[in-house]
């Protein structure tokens, strides 16, 4: 049996850990059925084929694919480009794939379209957002209900819609929540992954990022207990039970 490809853009290693258990968890995945690649330290191999696996999940991470090359830092623009080098197999043989939120950056630059800072940056927050016409024909976003809230938290969005992509779902503080290329290739702006106690995690260790101000950090964990974010993670199990 194929086993899925995860590779994780976080160096912090308590985040990175608690973004692949919670993949498992809410992927309904065995350790055994993926193959795992921390990419902050390490190379992707030299042979390696998106095509051998069942399919490609691309975690979050503290880079910005709009940040000027000449200030990125070395790593995140290590991982970026290891990221950008599977995509032409990927689109080209459309093949499962599934970004989660620096995924989503990760496909829109790769089809041409603008990813940058200028609009629809998302604070640290559960936001409600709201299937399309083409989500709700999608057969994964069947497993979502037309509503639903979900987390997220990034400082630059994609702009427009890429060429040949189908747009499945939006919020008010950001259009593209969830897009498709082809009929395999989705990408997320939200995190389909996390619940309360994952981002509560995650706000501790990126608490100086500049996500949020640092002193907001103990509001912004009350609001993550108390939101009803139950419905993205849905969204991957559907993603793992049609490819596996």
């Amino acid at each position: 049996m194929a086993r899925f490809l995860l590779l994780q853009l976080r160096p912090e290693t308590e985040a990175s850990d608690d973004e692949y258990h919670a993949i498992l968890d809410k992927g309904g995945l065995r350790e055994a059925q993926v193959h795992r690649l921390q990419l902050d330290r390490e190379d992707l191999p030299a042979t390696l084929d998106p095509r051998d696996y069942a399919g490609v999940i691309v975690g979050g991470g503290p880079g910005c694919v709009s940040d000027p090359a000449d200030t990125k830092d070395p790593v995140e623009a290590r991982i970026e480009a290891a990221c950008l080098s599977l995509m032409p197999s990927i689109t080209g043989h459309d093949l499962p794939f599934m970004g989660c939120c620096y995924g989503i950056g990760i496909l829109a630059h790769h089809l041409g379209a603008e990813v940058s800072k200028a609009r629809y940056g998302e604070p640290v927050s559960a936001v409600t957002c709201t299937q399309t016409t083409d989500g709700q024909a999608d057969p994964l976003m069947r497993a979502l209900p037309a509503q639903f809230d979900a987390f997220v938290g990034h400082k630059e969005a994609v702009q427009h819609l890429p060429e040949g992509a189908a747009h499945l779902a939006r919020a008010d503080s950001c259009p593209y929540q969830v897009i498709r290329h082809g009929q395999n290739v989705y990408a997320t702006q939200f995190h389909p992954e996390a619940d309360a106690r994952g981002f509560e995690t995650r706000i501790r260790i990126y608490r100086h990022k500049g996500y949020f101000p640092p002193e907001t950090a103990d509001a912004l964990i009350d609001m993550c207990r108390a939101a009803d974010v139950t419905h993205p993670e849905k969204l991957l199990s559907a993603f793992v039970q049609r490819y596996q």
